[in-house]
């Protein structure tokens, strides 16, 4: 086991040099949402990918995967245990996504390598991370309207922003996957959140793996 942590942090390394912190597509169209959750009794987790339209936010396309934990609980490494299902999901998707929403972390990770990173780097798309929660780093407060925002700090270097994107809600933490900017990031998870804090592609994919959970159990 120790040798499978050992290789995986060498791979992390390795991938986080491929990030692309710029953008690099054409024009969006589909943008899709990715949530895993676990059933840690059964030693199953659950990928789910939901696909909408980007412009009309409706749902277009789901799918989801069901297999066994195959990387340990490791700080740092959870990618690792995240990334076979969705790609996975992804495979089995009709209509490809032209940018992927994770709900975690891209850069804003103690190596500069979260999910979302991961998944850009391995699928070549544009990806963004949208967490629920801070990982690592600082940040001043943020005003409590829409559209407010805060760099979130590791070592002085901006790692992302903390976005306020409903008025008087909790904000989420924005940061970059892969192939965009961190400015367009939060452009899309803003416009991606017209009612409600969390991006409407997490919504989706959140409640997708949520069902699917309950059908396990």
């Amino acid at each position: 086991m120790t040798d499978k942590i050992h290789d995986a942090e060498l791979l992390q390394a390795t991938l986080a040099k491929q990030v692309i912190t710029h953008n690099e597509f054409n024009s969006i169209n589909t943008v899709a949402g990715v949530d895993v959750a676990y059933h840690e009794q059964s030693n199953q987790v659950v990928g789910a990918i939901s696909v909408l339209d980007a412009n009309t936010l409706e749902l277009l396309e789901t799918q989801i995967s069901i297999e066994e934990i195959s990387f340990p609980y490791v700080p740092g490494l959870f990618s690792f245990r995240e990334l076979p299902p969705l790609l996975n999901a992804f495979e089995k998707l009709t209509i490809k996504p032209d940018l992927i929403v994770c709900d975690g972390h891209g850069i804003a990770h103690p190596r500069r390598f979260g999910l979302a990173c991961h998944l850009g780097v391995t699928l070549n798309l544009p990806t963004i991370g949208c967490a629920k929660t801070k990982l690592i780093g600082d940040f001043l407060p943020v005003e409590q309207t829409r559209g407010q925002m805060s760099d979130l700090l590791i070592n002085k270097d901006v790692v992302g922003k903390v976005l306020r994107t409903q008025h008087n809600v909790k904000p989420v933490f924005v940061s970059i996957g892969h192939k965009i900017s961190l400015d367009t990031a939060v452009d899309w998870v803003l416009k991606l959140s017209p009612k409600y804090r969390l991006p409407e592609t997490t919504r989706q994919a959140d409640q997708l793996v949520n069902k699917t959970l309950k059908l396990i159990l």
